[in-house]
């Protein structure tokens, strides 16, 4: 009986200390989408590790900025956007062009995640039940309206620790999947290694996955949404150690994931020369070398990150119209329901077309690193503001990261352009 009575404290408990790492697990629900787990299977199956340090790098400077924007919100009480406007000289033109840049860029995402999902709950079916009839399109568009209607309706009654609690199961699942799968197919450890000496791949598309690789990892959406997030968790400045400590969780889990993602994909696929283009080709490769279970394991991560990307994508445009009014999220409002709303429908275009959204998820990631140095930039500013920050003032250590990480934004936005005119 003390064991019955024992069990639900103990599950208490765990997710107690999981959701004490607070906004972070938004940051991961961000960063690890289907569009990630895209390009990690991607350059795992076709460059092996040579981009490990892309992801090194940007998961690097993601922490820097998580903090460095949770830091600005307890220490002023302000929002990003809303700060933009109110303290940087042309700060409502570039809020106004960041609110721009990363909705179309969160949106377009959306609709390849929903695409990828609905396909890869049709995939998981078949591997089992091999001799179910039925056309893909119409399967596949009613998964994704049932998926995209469950979402937008968890929307409506949520409140930010609903959210949370949500994010917290999709993305256990997915670091479980991946990692796990990691065990079963693994890369040489001198690959790893390899990977950490920086090089860019001289082929075709080289270019274009390191800049995917820095727009789906150093996401802007992630760093401007952390402080409502902040605000939202209750977090004051007797939370700064926690906010810090949270950032640092995040950036070493969205690295330890992604890492795992590109690994498996390097360990079984890229000795065979096996390219993947699309997620869904690791019903035929994958299969054959990892077996059944590992590769259900690896469609449940997939699944899963997609699910807890299409969570924060349709809460970007409301959080980033929001922090622009007035530094506060009302999800029971009407601008709320109707902006997340057109989300959930501008999301089923790529089901309803039946389009490939392999290439276009890789393009929305390259698109999503002109915005970035604007919001670094952005964040130098205020963080260097005394006025604002009085004696929390940024030192030398956070300057230099931000700084670093601002000449790796332009650079990588720089290679982006070059990468897009060689597409094109």
């Amino acid at each position: 009986m003390d064991q019955l009575t024992n069990k639900p404290s103990l599950l208490k408990k765990i997710l107690a200390l999981v959701l004490a790492f607070g906004p972070g697990i938004f940051a991961i629900g961000y960063t690890i989408g289907t569009g990630s787990v895209t390009s990690m299977i991607v350059a795992g199956s076709t460059y092996g590790m040579q981009l490990l340090w892309v992801l090194l790098l940007s998961c690097v400077f993601s922490g820097i900025l998580m903090y460095a924007y949770g830091n600005f919100a307890l220490v002023t009480g302000e929002t990003a956007l809303f700060a933009f406007k109110k303290h940087l000289k042309y700060g409502k033109l570039i809020a106004i062009l960041i609110i721009v840049g990363i909705s179309l860029g969160q949106w377009n995402s959306l609709m390849g995640i929903l695409g990828i999902s609905s396909n890869i709950i049709y995939e998981i079916i078949v591997i089992y039940f091999p001799n179910l009839s039925g056309s893909r399109y119409e399967v596949v568009l009613i998964v994704a309206l049932v998926v995209i209607a469950i979402m937008y309706s968890l929307l409506l009654v949520g409140k930010y620790t609903f959210f949370e609690k949500i994010l917290v199961i999709f993305v256990t699942i997915m670091g479980l999947s991946f990692i796990i799968s990691l065990f079963m197919v693994y890369p040489l450890p001198v690959e790893v290694a390899q990977g950490l000496i920086p090089s860019i791949p001289q082929v075709e598309g080289g270019k274009m996955m390191v800049a995917a690789f820095v727009g789906t990892t150093m996401a802007a959406a992630t760093f401007l949404s952390r402080p409502l997030f902040v605000k939202g968790k209750g977090w004051n400045m007797s939370n700064r150690s926690q906010q810090k400590k949270d950032a640092i969780i995040a950036a070493i889990l969205v690295f330890v994931i992604s890492a795992s993602v590109m690994a498996v994909a390097c360990g079984a696929l890229f000795h065979q020369g096996k390219p993947v283009t699309e997620v869904l080709d690791m019903v035929n490769t994958l299969e054959p070398v990892a077996g059944k279970f590992a590769l259900t394991l690896f469609f449940f991560g997939t699944l899963s990150a997609g699910l807890s990307s299409i969570f924060p994508c349709l809460l970007i445009a409301p959080i980033l119209l929001a922090d622009y009014q007035s530094g506060e999220l009302d999800t029971s409002s009407k601008q709320f329901k109707i902006v997340t709303g057109i989300a959930s429908c501008f999301a089923l275009i790529v089901p309803i077309f039946g389009a490939n959204p392999i290439q276009m998820q890789i393009l929305s990631q390259v698109f999503n690193v002109f915005v970035l140095p604007l919001v670094i930039l952005g964040i130098i500013l205020l963080v260097n503001n005394k006025g604002l920050m009085k004696t929390y003032k940024a030192g030398l250590g956070l300057n230099v990261g931000l700084f670093a990480a601002l000449f790796f934004a332009c650079v990588i936005s720089y290679n982006g352009v070059v990468a897009l005119f060689d597409f094109f």
